[in-house]
C-alpha cells in the first residue's frame, strides 16, 4: 500500500495558520525572515530528518511543499539537506487556499486514486520514530476488517515527547497526548479524493473512526519560538534535560543525536 507524507516548509498558504496575516505578502515576510528560516533549518536537520532517514520500512514518499517564491538560498539549502533521502519530492506552488492546494498535491502523488493509501502530515520541527511507517502498515493489517469497510480511518500514536532543542542540547518531557500532528496517520479508501490535510488534526475524530496506539513513544513535538500555535509557544509544560536513558531512547527511537543537536545549533 502506498504511504504518502506531506510537509509544509514555510509555504505561504492562504489560511492554514493560526498566526494571522492580512495579506500573502505579510505572510511571506514573516515566513522568510532570516532568523526564522535559520531556526527551521536547524530543527529540520537535527530533529525532523534523522528518523525519516532511518525508517525500518523505506517504502514511502514525503512531499515537501514550498512556495515558488521561497528565496533561492533557502531552496538550495533544503535541496542539499534532503538530497540523500530518495523518498523526498520538493513541490513548489504559488500561494493558494491551504486545504485545496495540499489536497491537490497529495492526490497528484497517489499512484492510483482507485487504490487505498496511507497518509501522514509532517511538521519541519517534529520527529517520528524509526518504525513509524512500519507500524502504520501494521495497524492496517491488524485491523483489516475495519479498514475494508470505511472510507477513512485515522491512526493515532498518542505517546511521545514534547521537546526543545538548542545549543545546550535537548530538554524534553514524555507525555500521552491524543491527535498530535506528529503521531497521526490516516487510511484513505480507493476512490476517495480527500486527504489528511483536509482535516484539523485535533478534530479528525469527528469525521472518522480513530485507532489509538498508546504504547512506545512515536513522536517528538518541537517547541520553539516560531511555533504557529500560540498555545504551543507559551506551553507551561516543565521540560528537563535528557537522562542517559532518554538520550539512548532518542537515538534508538528517533535517530536524534544529542551531540549533533548541540553542534548544529551552536553554529553562529
Amino acid at each position: 500500500m502506498q504511504v504518502l507524507g506531506l510537509c509544509r516548509f514555510s509555504y505561504p498558504a492562504i489560511g492554514g495558520f493560526q498566526t494571522m496575516h492580512a495579506t500573502v505578502e505579510e505572510r511571506r515576510q514573516f515566513l522568510y525572515q532570516s532568523e526564522r528560516l535559520d531556526e527551521r533549518f536547524r530543527l529540520f536537520e537535527t530533529i525532523a530528518l534523522p528518523g525519516l532517514k532511518q525508517q525500518t520500512d523505506q517504502d514511502f514518499h514525503l512531499l515537501i511543499v514550498v512556495g515558488e517564491c521561497l528565496p533561492k538560498p533557502a531552496f538550495d539549502r533544503l535541496h542539499d539537506l534532503t538530497a540523500d533521502l530518495k523518498q523526498v519530492q520538493i513541490a513548489a506552488r504559488s500561494p493558494g487556499r491551504h486545504r485545496k492546494v495540499m489536497q491537490e498535491v497529495m492526490n497528484a502523488a497517489r499512484q492510483n486514486l482507485d487504490l487505498p493509501c496511507l497518509q501522514f502530515r509532517y511538521d519541519d520541527d517534529d520527529a517520528v520514530a524509526v518504525d513509524f511507517i512500519e507500524r502504520l502498515r501494521g495497524t492496517v493489517i491488524d485491523n483489516a476488517g475495519l479498514f475494508q469497510n470505511r472510507a477513512m480511518v485515522a491512526i493515532d500514536f498518542n505517546c511521545g515527547y514534547l521537546a526543545r532543542a538548542d545549543a545546550g542540547g535537548i530538554q524534553a518531557k514524555r507525555v500521552h497526548r491524543p491527535l498530535m500532528t506528529a503521531g497521526l496517520g490516516m487510511f484513505v479508501q480507493g476512490g476517495n479524493r480527500k486527504s489528511i490535510m483536509n482535516f484539523s488534526h485535533n478534530r479528525i475524530n469527528r469525521a472518522m473512526p480513530v485507532i489509538t496506539r498508546p504504547d512506545n513513544p512515536m513522536w517528538v513535538r518541537g517547541l520553539n519560538r516560531f511555533n504557529d500555535s500560540p498555545r504551543t509557544r507559551s506551553t507551561d509544560v516543565e521540560l528537563g534535560p535528557l537522562s542517559q536513558l532518554q538520550e539512548a531512547e532518542f537515538q534508538s527511537r528517533f535517530a536524534i543525536d544529542q551531540s549533533h543537536v548541540r553542534r548544529v545549533h551552536s553554529v553562529p
